[in-house]
Protein backbone atom coordinates (compact mmCIF):
# COMPACT_ATOMS: atom_id res chain seq x y z
CA UNK A 1 0.00 0.00 0.00
CA UNK A 2 1.14 3.44 -0.66
CA UNK A 3 2.43 5.54 2.36
CA UNK A 4 1.38 8.76 1.29
CA UNK A 5 -0.60 10.29 -1.34
CA UNK A 6 2.08 11.66 -3.05
CA UNK A 7 3.65 7.68 -3.74
CA UNK A 8 0.40 7.23 -5.82
CA UNK A 9 -0.29 10.95 -7.93
CA UNK A 10 1.86 12.69 -10.37
CA UNK A 11 1.48 16.43 -10.47
CA UNK A 12 -1.10 16.91 -12.91
CA UNK A 13 -1.63 20.19 -14.35
CA UNK A 14 -5.20 21.77 -15.76
CA UNK A 15 -6.30 22.53 -18.80
CA UNK A 16 -5.81 26.28 -18.03
CA UNK A 17 -2.35 25.99 -17.68
CA UNK A 18 -2.16 25.87 -13.79
CA UNK A 19 -1.85 22.94 -11.34
CA UNK A 20 -5.01 21.61 -10.59
CA UNK A 21 -4.68 23.20 -7.03
CA UNK A 22 -4.17 26.45 -8.07
CA UNK A 23 -7.08 26.85 -10.47
CA UNK A 24 -9.57 25.02 -7.19
CA UNK A 25 -8.57 28.46 -5.62
CA UNK A 26 -9.12 30.61 -8.24
CA UNK A 27 -11.92 29.50 -10.60
CA UNK A 28 -12.62 30.90 -13.47
CA UNK A 29 -12.88 33.99 -12.29
CA UNK A 30 -10.59 35.22 -10.06
CA UNK A 31 -12.34 38.01 -9.09
CA UNK A 32 -15.13 40.59 -9.65
CA UNK A 33 -14.03 42.79 -12.78
CA UNK A 34 -16.58 45.24 -11.46
CA UNK A 35 -15.33 45.90 -7.28
CA UNK A 36 -12.36 43.89 -7.38
CA UNK A 37 -14.03 41.12 -4.72
CA UNK A 38 -12.10 38.44 -4.39
CA UNK A 39 -15.35 35.98 -3.32
CA UNK A 40 -17.42 35.20 -5.78
CA UNK A 41 -20.63 37.41 -5.31
CA UNK A 42 -23.88 35.95 -4.94
CA UNK A 43 -26.56 36.77 -6.71
CA UNK A 44 -29.36 36.44 -5.11
CA UNK A 45 -32.07 37.97 -7.24
CA UNK A 46 -35.12 35.22 -9.17
CA UNK A 47 -35.30 38.10 -12.01
CA UNK A 48 -33.28 39.95 -14.16
CA UNK A 49 -34.20 43.48 -15.69
CA UNK A 50 -33.80 43.55 -19.51
CA UNK A 51 -31.72 46.63 -21.04
CA UNK A 52 -34.99 47.24 -23.08
CA UNK A 53 -37.36 45.09 -25.83
CA UNK A 54 -35.25 42.29 -27.44
CA UNK A 55 -32.13 42.65 -25.15
CA UNK A 56 -30.73 40.96 -22.54
CA UNK A 57 -27.47 41.27 -19.76
CA UNK A 58 -27.51 37.28 -20.72
CA UNK A 59 -28.90 36.99 -17.71
CA UNK A 60 -33.04 36.46 -17.93
CA UNK A 61 -34.30 34.46 -15.36
CA UNK A 62 -33.13 32.76 -12.25
CA UNK A 63 -34.03 29.40 -12.76
CA UNK A 64 -32.76 29.39 -16.26
CA UNK A 65 -29.28 30.90 -15.58
CA UNK A 66 -27.57 32.87 -12.40
CA UNK A 67 -24.14 34.42 -12.46
CA UNK A 68 -23.23 32.78 -9.14
CA UNK A 69 -24.58 28.91 -10.53
CA UNK A 70 -22.84 30.08 -13.64
CA UNK A 71 -19.36 30.51 -12.21
CA UNK A 72 -19.57 27.54 -10.04
CA UNK A 73 -20.34 25.17 -13.47
CA UNK A 74 -17.27 26.52 -15.45
CA UNK A 75 -15.29 25.83 -12.36
CA UNK A 76 -16.58 22.42 -12.13
CA UNK A 77 -15.90 21.76 -15.65
CA UNK A 78 -12.45 23.31 -15.66
CA UNK A 79 -11.79 20.92 -12.42
CA UNK A 80 -12.87 17.99 -14.08
CA UNK A 81 -11.17 18.71 -17.35
CA UNK A 82 -14.77 19.21 -19.37
CA UNK A 83 -15.95 21.98 -21.68
CA UNK A 84 -19.93 22.10 -20.00
CA UNK A 85 -20.89 21.73 -16.60
CA UNK A 86 -23.99 22.06 -15.40
CA UNK A 87 -25.27 22.32 -11.27
CA UNK A 88 -28.52 20.79 -10.12
CA UNK A 89 -29.79 21.04 -6.66
CA UNK A 90 -29.00 17.32 -5.85
CA UNK A 91 -27.28 14.66 -7.36
CA UNK A 92 -30.23 12.85 -7.52
CA UNK A 93 -31.76 15.69 -9.78
CA UNK A 94 -28.58 15.91 -11.81
CA UNK A 95 -28.81 11.90 -12.90
CA UNK A 96 -32.06 12.28 -13.32
CA UNK A 97 -31.58 14.95 -15.72
CA UNK A 98 -28.82 12.72 -17.30
CA UNK A 99 -31.53 9.96 -18.08
CA UNK A 100 -33.46 11.96 -20.09
CA UNK A 101 -31.19 12.07 -22.78
CA UNK A 102 -32.04 8.34 -23.09
CA UNK A 103 -35.60 7.14 -24.87
CA UNK A 104 -37.90 4.46 -23.52
CA UNK A 105 -37.16 1.38 -25.11
CA UNK A 106 -33.02 2.48 -24.48
CA UNK A 107 -31.03 -0.22 -22.21
CA UNK A 108 -28.37 0.92 -19.82
CA UNK A 109 -25.98 -1.02 -17.96
CA UNK A 110 -25.69 0.15 -14.02
CA UNK A 111 -23.08 -0.99 -11.62
CA UNK A 112 -25.04 -3.45 -9.31
CA UNK A 113 -22.96 -2.09 -6.11
CA UNK A 114 -24.13 1.83 -5.85
CA UNK A 115 -26.21 4.10 -4.38
CA UNK A 116 -29.90 3.21 -3.50
CA UNK A 117 -31.16 6.42 -4.53
CA UNK A 118 -29.85 5.51 -7.86
CA UNK A 119 -31.05 2.62 -7.91
CA UNK A 120 -34.57 3.79 -7.00
CA UNK A 121 -34.88 6.31 -9.42
CA UNK A 122 -34.03 3.87 -11.90
CA UNK A 123 -36.01 1.22 -10.61
CA UNK A 124 -39.49 2.49 -8.75
CA UNK A 125 -39.51 5.74 -11.87
CA UNK A 126 -38.13 5.04 -15.05
CA UNK A 127 -38.26 1.33 -15.49
CA UNK A 128 -41.91 1.47 -15.50
CA UNK A 129 -41.65 4.20 -18.23
CA UNK A 130 -39.70 1.95 -20.32
CA UNK A 131 -36.53 2.32 -19.77
CA UNK A 132 -34.06 -0.79 -19.26
CA UNK A 133 -31.68 -1.39 -16.90
CA UNK A 134 -29.02 -4.01 -16.20
CA UNK A 135 -27.34 -4.14 -12.78
CA UNK A 136 -23.88 -5.44 -13.20
CA UNK A 137 -20.71 -5.82 -11.36
CA UNK A 138 -18.77 -3.37 -13.91
CA UNK A 139 -15.60 -4.06 -12.17
CA UNK A 140 -16.01 -7.63 -14.13
CA UNK A 141 -15.48 -6.41 -17.24
CA UNK A 142 -16.21 -9.89 -18.84
CA UNK A 143 -20.08 -9.82 -17.02
CA UNK A 144 -20.02 -5.98 -18.43
CA UNK A 145 -19.29 -7.11 -22.08
CA UNK A 146 -21.66 -10.00 -22.16
CA UNK A 147 -24.47 -7.60 -20.97
CA UNK A 148 -24.38 -5.51 -24.10
CA UNK A 149 -27.25 -5.67 -26.29
CA UNK A 150 -28.04 -3.84 -29.69
CA UNK A 151 -30.07 -1.31 -27.69
CA UNK A 152 -27.76 -0.44 -25.31
CA UNK A 153 -27.24 3.04 -25.35
CA UNK A 154 -24.58 4.13 -22.01
CA UNK A 155 -22.67 2.26 -19.03
CA UNK A 156 -23.18 4.23 -15.95
CA UNK A 157 -20.16 3.34 -13.45
CA UNK A 158 -19.16 4.31 -9.58
CA UNK A 159 -15.98 3.84 -9.27
CA UNK A 160 -14.96 3.05 -6.39
CA UNK A 161 -17.79 1.69 -5.81
CA UNK A 162 -20.64 2.11 -3.31
CA UNK A 163 -20.38 0.95 -0.43
CA UNK A 164 -18.07 -2.33 -1.42
CA UNK A 165 -14.91 -0.28 -2.88
CA UNK A 166 -14.99 -2.14 -5.94
CA UNK A 167 -13.10 -0.31 -9.00
CA UNK A 168 -13.90 -0.28 -12.59
CA UNK A 169 -11.78 0.12 -15.49
CA UNK A 170 -12.61 3.20 -17.01
CA UNK A 171 -10.69 3.27 -20.28
CA UNK A 172 -12.31 -0.63 -21.07
CA UNK A 173 -15.60 0.90 -20.43
CA UNK A 174 -15.29 3.45 -22.47
CA UNK A 175 -14.01 1.22 -25.45
CA UNK A 176 -16.71 -0.97 -25.14
CA UNK A 177 -20.09 1.22 -25.03
CA UNK A 178 -18.24 3.74 -27.48
CA UNK A 179 -18.16 0.62 -30.55
CA UNK A 180 -21.97 0.72 -30.09
CA UNK A 181 -21.87 4.80 -30.12
CA UNK A 182 -23.11 4.97 -26.52
CA UNK A 183 -22.11 7.00 -23.66
CA UNK A 184 -19.73 6.20 -20.49
CA UNK A 185 -21.38 7.81 -17.61
CA UNK A 186 -18.49 8.05 -14.19
CA UNK A 187 -20.32 8.76 -10.84
CA UNK A 188 -17.04 10.38 -9.39
CA UNK A 189 -18.41 11.38 -6.24
CA UNK A 190 -15.83 9.09 -4.18
CA UNK A 191 -12.60 10.38 -5.82
CA UNK A 192 -13.39 14.37 -6.25
CA UNK A 193 -11.75 15.65 -9.61
CA UNK A 194 -8.54 16.08 -7.27
CA UNK A 195 -8.30 12.19 -7.32
CA UNK A 196 -9.43 11.26 -10.93
CA UNK A 197 -10.48 12.70 -14.02
CA UNK A 198 -12.71 10.83 -16.12
CA UNK A 199 -13.37 12.36 -18.93
CA UNK A 200 -9.94 12.25 -19.67
CA UNK A 201 -9.52 8.16 -19.48
CA UNK A 202 -12.64 8.17 -22.53
CA UNK A 203 -16.03 8.76 -20.47
CA UNK A 204 -18.21 11.29 -21.94
CA UNK A 205 -20.33 12.84 -18.51
CA UNK A 206 -19.09 12.84 -15.08
CA UNK A 207 -22.05 13.01 -12.48
CA UNK A 208 -21.15 14.27 -8.60
CA UNK A 209 -23.30 14.44 -5.73
CA UNK A 210 -21.89 17.88 -4.91
CA UNK A 211 -22.97 17.46 -1.43
CA UNK A 212 -19.99 14.88 -1.08
CA UNK A 213 -16.25 16.16 -1.42
CA UNK A 214 -17.23 19.34 -3.94
CA UNK A 215 -18.65 21.16 -1.05
CA UNK A 216 -16.94 19.55 1.83
CA UNK A 217 -18.99 20.73 5.03
CA UNK A 218 -22.17 18.92 5.34
CA UNK A 219 -23.75 22.24 4.82
CA UNK A 220 -25.24 22.47 1.14
CA UNK A 221 -26.45 20.16 -1.32
CA UNK A 222 -25.47 20.10 -4.83
CA UNK A 223 -25.51 17.79 -8.20
CA UNK A 224 -23.44 18.15 -11.31
CA UNK A 225 -22.58 16.98 -14.72
CA UNK A 226 -20.00 17.85 -16.48
CA UNK A 227 -19.20 16.84 -20.38
CA UNK A 228 -17.54 18.10 -23.73
CA UNK A 229 -19.92 17.16 -26.41
CA UNK A 230 -21.64 20.22 -27.82
CA UNK A 231 -24.66 18.03 -29.65
CA UNK A 232 -25.67 17.16 -25.63
CA UNK A 233 -25.10 20.79 -24.16
CA UNK A 234 -28.58 22.11 -25.30
CA UNK A 235 -30.45 18.67 -24.56
CA UNK A 236 -29.23 19.13 -21.16
CA UNK A 237 -29.95 22.20 -20.52
CA UNK A 238 -32.99 22.07 -21.59
CA UNK A 239 -33.79 19.31 -19.09
CA UNK A 240 -32.48 21.40 -16.30
CA UNK A 241 -34.20 24.75 -17.30
CA UNK A 242 -37.91 22.63 -18.02
CA UNK A 243 -37.48 20.88 -14.36
CA UNK A 244 -36.34 23.49 -12.57
CA UNK A 245 -33.72 21.66 -10.64
CA UNK A 246 -31.84 23.82 -10.81
CA UNK A 247 -28.75 24.92 -7.81
CA UNK A 248 -29.71 27.91 -5.78
CA UNK A 249 -27.50 30.98 -5.90
CA UNK A 250 -26.25 30.50 -2.09
CA UNK A 251 -25.55 26.77 -1.93
CA UNK A 252 -24.04 27.42 -5.24
CA UNK A 253 -21.51 30.10 -3.56
CA UNK A 254 -21.23 27.96 -0.55
CA UNK A 255 -19.97 25.08 -3.14
CA UNK A 256 -17.60 27.34 -4.57
CA UNK A 257 -15.99 28.14 -1.36
CA UNK A 258 -15.81 24.46 -0.43
CA UNK A 259 -13.59 23.84 -3.60
CA UNK A 260 -11.05 26.29 -2.68
CA UNK A 261 -9.66 24.00 -0.38
CA UNK A 262 -10.51 20.43 -2.09
CA UNK A 263 -7.01 19.95 -2.20
CA UNK A 264 -5.88 20.08 1.33
CA UNK A 265 -9.32 18.33 2.51
CA UNK A 266 -8.66 15.36 -0.27
CA UNK A 267 -5.19 14.90 1.04
CA UNK A 268 -5.94 15.15 4.91
CA UNK A 269 -9.28 12.30 4.40
CA UNK A 270 -6.72 10.32 2.28
CA UNK A 271 -4.33 9.67 5.10
CA UNK A 272 -6.60 9.48 7.81
CA UNK A 273 -8.20 7.00 5.92
CA UNK A 274 -4.80 4.57 5.40
CA UNK A 275 -4.14 5.04 8.59
CA UNK A 276 -7.50 4.12 9.73
CA UNK A 277 -7.80 1.45 7.44
CA UNK A 278 -5.02 -0.39 8.34
CA UNK A 279 -6.27 -0.01 12.22
CA UNK A 280 -9.28 -1.65 11.31
CA UNK A 281 -7.46 -4.36 9.74
CA UNK A 282 -5.68 -5.60 12.56
CA UNK A 283 -8.90 -5.28 14.96
CA UNK A 284 -9.53 -8.37 15.88
CA UNK A 285 -13.16 -7.91 15.97
CA UNK A 286 -13.26 -6.90 12.02
CA UNK A 287 -13.33 -9.45 10.14
CA UNK A 288 -12.73 -7.69 6.76
CA UNK A 289 -11.86 -3.94 5.28
CA UNK A 290 -12.75 -2.77 2.00
CA UNK A 291 -10.24 0.08 0.99
CA UNK A 292 -8.63 0.11 -2.51
CA UNK A 293 -5.54 1.50 -1.14
CA UNK A 294 -4.73 -1.68 0.02
CA UNK A 295 -2.14 -3.48 -2.09
CA UNK A 296 -4.07 -6.53 -1.79
CA UNK A 297 -7.48 -5.09 -3.64
CA UNK A 298 -8.66 -7.11 -6.45
CA UNK A 299 -8.20 -3.91 -8.32
CA UNK A 300 -5.30 -2.28 -6.36
CA UNK A 301 -2.94 -1.89 -9.90
CA UNK A 302 -6.44 -0.33 -11.85
CA UNK A 303 -6.61 2.36 -9.17
CA UNK A 304 -3.05 3.05 -9.48
CA UNK A 305 -3.25 3.44 -13.30
CA UNK A 306 -6.27 5.72 -13.49
CA UNK A 307 -6.60 7.60 -10.18
CA UNK A 308 -4.05 9.47 -8.24
CA UNK A 309 -5.48 8.50 -4.70
CA UNK A 310 -7.39 6.52 -2.64
CA UNK A 311 -10.04 8.68 -1.62
CA UNK A 312 -11.39 8.87 1.96
CA UNK A 313 -13.96 5.96 2.39
CA UNK A 314 -14.02 2.74 3.71
CA UNK A 315 -16.15 0.18 4.30
CA UNK A 316 -15.56 -3.27 6.87
CA UNK A 317 -17.57 -6.28 7.94
CA UNK A 318 -17.40 -6.53 11.71
CA UNK A 319 -17.23 -9.88 12.81
CA UNK A 320 -19.99 -10.40 14.88
CA UNK A 321 -23.58 -8.89 13.71
CA UNK A 322 -24.37 -7.40 16.69
CA UNK A 323 -21.47 -5.06 16.97
CA UNK A 324 -22.91 -3.05 14.82
CA UNK A 325 -25.48 -1.61 16.71
CA UNK A 326 -23.42 -1.55 19.28
CA UNK A 327 -20.56 0.86 17.62
CA UNK A 328 -22.74 2.76 16.07
CA UNK A 329 -24.53 3.65 19.36
CA UNK A 330 -21.04 4.32 21.24
CA UNK A 331 -19.78 6.48 19.03
CA UNK A 332 -19.41 9.78 19.83
CA UNK A 333 -16.65 11.94 17.48
CA UNK A 334 -17.10 9.57 14.42
CA UNK A 335 -20.99 10.47 14.18
CA UNK A 336 -23.64 7.95 12.97
CA UNK A 337 -24.91 9.93 10.47
CA UNK A 338 -26.09 9.51 6.44
CA UNK A 339 -23.71 11.04 3.57
CA UNK A 340 -20.16 11.31 3.40
CA UNK A 341 -17.43 13.36 2.10
CA UNK A 342 -17.37 16.38 4.73
CA UNK A 343 -14.76 17.76 7.16
CA UNK A 344 -16.36 15.35 10.04
CA UNK A 345 -16.16 12.16 9.85
CA UNK A 346 -19.45 10.31 9.68
CA UNK A 347 -20.57 5.94 9.83
CA UNK A 348 -23.54 5.06 8.09
CA UNK A 349 -24.94 1.17 8.09
CA UNK A 350 -25.83 0.82 4.30
CA UNK A 351 -28.19 -2.11 4.89
CA UNK A 352 -30.87 0.11 6.31
CA UNK A 353 -29.96 3.51 5.35
CA UNK A 354 -28.12 3.99 1.99
CA UNK A 355 -28.57 0.72 0.22
CA UNK A 356 -32.58 0.24 2.02
CA UNK A 357 -33.74 0.79 -1.61
CA UNK A 358 -32.17 -2.01 -2.97
CA UNK A 359 -34.05 -5.45 -3.21
CA UNK A 360 -32.39 -7.80 -0.72
CA UNK A 361 -31.22 -10.63 -2.97
CA UNK A 362 -29.36 -7.83 -5.16
CA UNK A 363 -28.13 -6.07 -2.18
CA UNK A 364 -27.21 -9.27 -0.48
CA UNK A 365 -24.83 -10.56 -3.91
CA UNK A 366 -23.38 -7.37 -3.21
CA UNK A 367 -22.26 -7.91 -0.06
CA UNK A 368 -24.24 -4.72 1.62
CA UNK A 369 -24.95 -7.62 4.66
CA UNK A 370 -25.82 -6.89 8.08
CA UNK A 371 -22.14 -7.04 9.15
CA UNK A 372 -21.17 -3.62 6.68
CA UNK A 373 -20.67 -0.65 8.26
CA UNK A 374 -18.96 2.39 5.79
CA UNK A 375 -17.07 5.01 7.73
CA UNK A 376 -16.54 8.52 5.62
CA UNK A 377 -13.07 9.47 7.00
CA UNK A 378 -13.15 13.28 7.91
CA UNK A 379 -9.97 15.49 8.28
CA UNK A 380 -10.16 15.47 12.45
CA UNK A 381 -6.73 14.56 14.29
CA UNK A 382 -6.43 10.69 12.98
CA UNK A 383 -5.60 9.70 16.57
CA UNK A 384 -8.40 11.02 18.11
CA UNK A 385 -10.62 9.09 15.53
CA UNK A 386 -8.88 6.09 16.40
CA UNK A 387 -9.44 6.42 20.16
CA UNK A 388 -13.25 6.92 19.35
CA UNK A 389 -13.48 4.26 17.27
CA UNK A 390 -11.53 1.64 19.88
CA UNK A 391 -13.74 2.90 22.96
CA UNK A 392 -16.90 1.84 21.19
CA UNK A 393 -15.16 -1.52 19.81
CA UNK A 394 -14.30 -1.72 23.92
CA UNK A 395 -18.17 -1.46 24.23
CA UNK A 396 -19.13 -4.35 21.79
CA UNK A 397 -16.38 -6.64 23.87
CA UNK A 398 -18.52 -5.74 27.42
CA UNK A 399 -21.85 -6.25 25.42
CA UNK A 400 -21.13 -9.30 23.29
CA UNK A 401 -18.34 -11.11 24.56
CA UNK A 402 -14.97 -11.96 23.09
Amino acid sequence: MADSVSDCKSTHPGPAGFSLDTMLVHGTVPFDPVTGAVSTPIYQSSTFRHPGLGQSTGYDYGRVVNPTRSELERTVALIEHGKYGLAFATGMGAISTLIKLYQPGDHIIVSEDLYGGTYRLFHDYYEPCGYAFSWIDTSDLALTAAALRPETKAIFVETPSNPMMKVTDIRTCAELIHRRGGHLVVDNTFLSPWFQNPLDLGADIVVHSGTKYLAGHNDALAGFIVHSDERLEEALRNVQKSEGAALAPFDAWLVLRGIKTLALRMERHEQNALSIARWLRAHRRVETVFYPGFEDHPQYALSRAQSRGFGGMISFYVKKPADAAVLLKNLSLVLFAESLGGVESLITYPLVQTHGAIPEPMRLAAGVTEKLLRLSVGIENVEDLIGDLDRAFAHCEKENGL
